[in-house]
């Protein structure tokens, strides 16, 4: 359940991804040659993997002709996403891959996963610590001085920090904005999300179709708790019941995306999340998790090429049908602006190899793909988390994230992590750039309530305006030893730790 965040964003390492084909921003591949003849064998017990093809083309003679080369090399058709020319097939032919990449008409294609179909990848940090009755009544009983307060409120520092408490008296976010949780699932049944939940934008996306069958869209098991946590985070009803939401006005929808049998998120299970998001009318999508099995894509590896290229034209076309899409920065605290990075964690689905990689040319989706706000963590001072990622030019904002260890808030709980909805109907303590992410996704959606007609592109520019920058610290030694923890570049306006600044509710509102 730890999955990371990384790297300088794409546009800027590739400057030419949206110049080639703007309307579906397609990544540059080398020219692919003619279709091959039919192979003389196809070996029929290999592994059966899952596969994105990648179309140079939308129009039908394209894909039609793509679609018969791959059942002619192998492959079944799992679903065809037209709109942005992404064909998500299963096949157990080992070449697969490689025949299915010298078709003309295809501009990428590659496996998904490098273990086979089989009947984890979120940005939090630690285990849950969930909230017990006796601290319950504790927190309950200190609610219960502040008027308007939740009764779990008096544990949530992180409100008050962003000035989420009080821009909620002035404007709760409107129900015409919905924020889709694109993760492990969320528990509608909660008490403090079902007043909020959408369930006609809601879907289990997992293999890459859509199932909107009631209740498709929740956690397999109460330990799936990721998604109900961040949904929490981002919309929980002020309802008198437990916690709040930044915008508790707001809708919120739940795309689950992760595996069944090892809460893996896939390539093809986020490519459906995003176009089923942009179809079904959703404002914004929080993003706090990697996309498996690669930490970082490398556009040298055909099958990671793809990848990117498969989930870039997704949410592209999100964001062209008015969809803004933020992600967690991730938690290996890495500076995503040095030049060479130590990958030990991919694949993470079989068995991980260490690498050094080039972060200008080996991308964490998606995080770092144009057009996706990259979100860094804070805790109680307004001071970067310990493990929280950031680099000068990729972060774009921070937000409330938590630090348990040296960042501790004068709470009734003195825990300095984020509390927020579990499954079945409980509370708990979660940190990461997993829980920065939904802080700023619905300060985003008070920006959308505010300003209804505002672009993907425009709302960005406001999370940026409204933003506070502390600037970089003098000294960052958090545990003391008197060497620098991490280095922070940059200047007041801009920097590596905090981008354009932390969120503030308040002033989104006013």
């Amino acid at each position: 359940m730890a999955h990371l965040r990384s790297r300088r964003r794409l546009a800027l390492a590739v400057p030419v991804v949206l110049s080639l084909t703007a309307s579906l921003g397609f990544l540059p591949v080398a020219a692919s040659a003619a279709e091959p003849a039919a192979p003389v064998a196809r070996a029929a017990d290999g592994p059966n993997l899952a596969y994105v093809v990648n179309t140079k083309s939308t129009d039908r003679h394209t894909i039609g002709a793509v679609t018969k080369a791959v059942s002619k090399a192998g492959g079944t058709v799992v679903v065809t996403y037209r709109k942005i020319g992404v064909i998500v097939v299963h096949s157990a032919n080992p070449s697969f891959g490689a025949e299915i990449r010298a078709v003309r008409g295809v501009r990428s294609a590659g496996a998904t996963r490098t273990t086979p179909l089989v009947a984890a990848g979120t940005t939090d940090e630690g285990a849950a610590d969930y909230l017990t009755a006796a601290e319950a009544a504790k927190v309950k009983a200190v609610s219960a001085r502040t008027p308007e307060s939740e009764p779990l409120e008096a544990d949530q520092w992180d409100l008050r920090s962003i000035g989420a408490d009080k821009a909620a008296k002035i404007n709760p976010g409107s129900r015409k904005v919905t924020v889709a949780v694109i993760d492990t699932g969320v528990d509608d049944t909660h008490p403090d999300l079902a007043p909020n939940f959408s369930a006609s934008q809601s879907a289990n996306c997992v293999g890459g179709v859509a199932d909107t069958s009631a209740g498709a869209w929740r956690p397999y098991t109460a330990e799936d708790y990721h998604g109900t946590h961040v949904a929490g985070e981002i919309a929980a009803a002020r309802n008198g019941i437990g916690v709040a939401g930044v915008a508790p006005g707001v809708k919120v929808a739940g795309i689950k995306v992760s595996d069944p049998n090892n809460g893996l998120f896939y390539p093809e299970s986020v490519v459906c999340a995003f176009v089923f998001a942009a179809d079904h009318g959703v404002e914004i999508t929080n993003n706090s998790y990697y996309v498996d099995p690669w930490l970082y894509n490398c556009m040298g590896d055909p099958d990671q090429r793809a990848i990117v290229d498969a989930v870039n034209r997704a949410q592209l076309y999100a964001t062209k049908k008015g969809t803004l899409n933020l992600a967690s920065a991730g938690n290996s605290s890495h500076d995503l602006d040095s030049d060479a990075i130590v990958d030990d964690s991919s694949p993470d689905d079989s068995t991980a190899v260490t690498r050094t990689i080039d972060p200008h040319e080996c991308f964490d989706v998606p995080t770092q793909l144009p057009g996706v706000v990259t979100v860094s963590a804070t805790g109680v001072d307004n001071v970067k988390s310990y493990y929280s990622t950031y680099g000068n030019g990729v972060i774009d904002i921070a937000a409330p994230g938590g630090d348990r260890k040296y960042q501790i808030p004068d709470t009734p709980s003195k825990n300095g992590r984020i509390l927020s909805t579990m499954p079945n109907g409980e509370y708990a303590f979660l940190q990461g750039t997993s829980m920065a992410s939904p802080h700023a996704a619905g300060v985003a959606a008070l920006l959308k309530s505010k300003h209804p007609k505002a672009t993907p592109a425009q709302l960005q520019t406001l999370l940026k305006v409204q933003a506070n920058n502390p600037g970089c610290p003098a000294s960052y030694d958090q545990d003391g030893d008197g060497t620098q923890d991490a280095v922070c570049e940059g200047g007041k306006r801009v920097n590596g730790f905090f981008g354009f600044g932390i969120v503030d509710a308040l002033r989104a509102v006013k």
